[in-house]
């Protein structure tokens, strides 16, 4: 390769875009993505010296600095000369508030080209070291080992002062009016995504959705966030706050992305990624753009519809479910089971004490029943006898069906189990039928694109409990299903058939 070819792959002249490609626990913006979200906006607000723009949760400024680069091309008639107008819009327009010390410097950096504002090296000279990015060090505020704003885990972040605390000024009080002491035009940021509430395996709680609330009670005219989509189907913390967003019909854009990656380089959130404009003088259908590895889908249309509570990203499916919702079925959710089939743990084999039952067998017991689960990553088999004290009995001498709880219809046991099998709560269960035929032909119905494709509507992570199949519709289990008997049933067109065979892969 040449010196030039080199040069052109691997260089890269803004260091906000080389942060942004860094693997961190805080996902910084790339500034095309910001311009992306710029671009949203009224343009007018930047050739207007009195537009005044907020960042709740700078990490590298790059939000104010594109900005800046706008609002100087704009005001140039106004004010022709450049330092005239390079302190007013840092003055006068420009606002930020750093989620730690360390971004703090870095977003004065990226803006003042100094990480003291009162600096001689600063572009413009403010009589402060903070400038109008501020940074104060907040306490959380604890009620019985939590925070009252944020949530947070006394026992993970009450902190010496050595230690950043992750209490983020802007939600950490009931007056986030009052931090500025003005009115915002815009407010714009891409805010903190989740903090661990202290639970197994790593576990965390969202909390972008607390810095979307705080920003609207601050009455913007204009609302835009880059967050993770997961708040379109609920799920931790969340099923409030997604009826909020879906109900809003202030959000009149909507950029939603299957791949992280499209806006995160080599950042994977579960779920994909979203931006949007909330507008707080109208009230419209959204403009909703959809990107995944088939290219961009736009549409227009209300983030609900009467009766749904998620909402559904591809405009195709909300075509395909109106159809299948017409018939008036019962739903398949009827007959999954929630978490804990059996009441067992997925932990059970690894120690039965824990849970206070006898131990279990490796090898199987006349007359008694089998258990499956996992060890490690490899699905296995215990045994118990009939009289075992299992804490929950129910279907336990029909056919049904296990299916993993964390990949949802990609994983099927080897095939219908039989009266006297159970699981773990690695499974859920479906079924139970008096016949091996019918667990076999529910089981047909399973492998369907079909049948997948109205589970994805609700599934977006690979977690799957018993309400992501809330659209399947009942069928009867007398008879075997393909996939061509459903497209016919349900009045499908042509379209609608080609959407679901080119989303969906075929099971084997």
């Amino acid at each position: 390769m040449s010196d030039n070819g080199l040069f052109e792959k691997v260089y890269n002249p803004d260091v906000l875009s080389c942060l942004a490609n860094l693997s961190n626990d805080e996902v910084f913006t790339p500034p095309e993505i910001v311009n992306q979200m710029l671009d949203m906006l009224p343009q007018e607000l930047f050739k207007n010296p009195d537009t005044k723009f907020l960042d709740p949760a700078c990490k590298t400024g790059v939000f104010l600095r594109e900005i800046a680069k706008r609002l100087i091309k704009g005001l140039e008639r106004q004010m022709p000369d450049l330092q005239q107008r390079v302190d007013h819009i840092f003055k006068n327009q420009l606002y930020g508030i750093a989620i730690t010390e360390l971004t703090s410097l870095l977003s004065r950096r990226g803006v003042y080209c100094s990480k003291y504002a009162n600096s001689d090296f600063a572009v413009t000279k403010f009589d402060t070291a903070d400038g109008n990015i501020r940074y104060k060090r907040i306490p959380h505020t604890w009620k019985d080992g939590r925070c009252i704003y944020c949530g947070a885990n006394k026992e993970q972040y009450d902190r010496g002062d050595e230690l950043e605390t992750h209490a983020y000024e802007f939600i950490h009080t009931l007056n986030a009016e009052e931090i500025f002491n003005m009115k915002f035009d815009v407010i714009i940021s891409n805010p903190p995504y989740q903090l661990s509430d202290g639970g197994a395996q790593a576990s965390a709680k969202p909390i972008y959705q607390r810095f979307i609330r705080q920003a609207k009670k601050l009455k913007p005219r204009y609302l835009t966030m880059i967050i993770p989509a997961r708040w379109m189907t609920g799920g931790k913390g969340l099923d409030d706050f997604r009826d909020e967003m879906i109900h809003d019909r202030h959000i009149t854009k909507l950029y939603d992305f299957a791949d992280s990656s499209d806006c995160f380089n080599g950042v994977e959130i579960k779920g994909g990624v979203c931006y949007f404009l909330w507008d707080k003088s109208k009230e419209s259908e959204c403009e909703i753009y959809r990107q995944d590895a088939n290219g961009v889908i736009y549409s227009k249309r209300y983030l609900a519809e009467e009766g749904d509570d998620i909402f559904i990203r591809y405009p195709q499916l909300v075509s395909i479910k109106n159809k299948v919702s017409a018939f008036k079925e019962k739903s398949f959710e009827d007959i999954v089971s929630s978490r804990k089939p059996y009441g067992l743990a997925s932990d059970f084999f690894v120690n039965p004490a824990k849970f206070k039952l006898p131990p279990i067998s490796d090898e199987p017991i006349k007359g008694g029943y089998s258990i499956l689960g996992l060890a490690g990553l490899r699905r296995i088999k215990k045994y118990i006898p009939q009289n075992y004290p299992l804490p929950k009995k129910d279907g336990i001498d029909k056919y049904k069906l296990f299916i993993s709880n964390s990949y949802g219809c990609g994983e099927i046991g080897e095939g219908p189990a039989t009266p006297g099998e159970l699981c773990t709560e690695t499974f859920l269960e479906i079924g139970g039928w008096d016949n091996k035929t019918q667990a076999e032909n529910a089981l047909s119905y399973l492998k369907t694109k079909f049948f997948r494709c109205l589970v994805g509507i609700r599934k977006q992570t690979q977690h799957a409990t018993k309400n992501v199949y809330h659209y399947v519709p009942m069928q009867d289990f007398s008879k075997a299903w393909t996939d061509e008997e459903l497209y016919k049933k349900y009045n499908l067109t042509q379209e609608e058939i080609d959407f679901i065979e080119s989303m969906i892969k075929p099971m084997e």
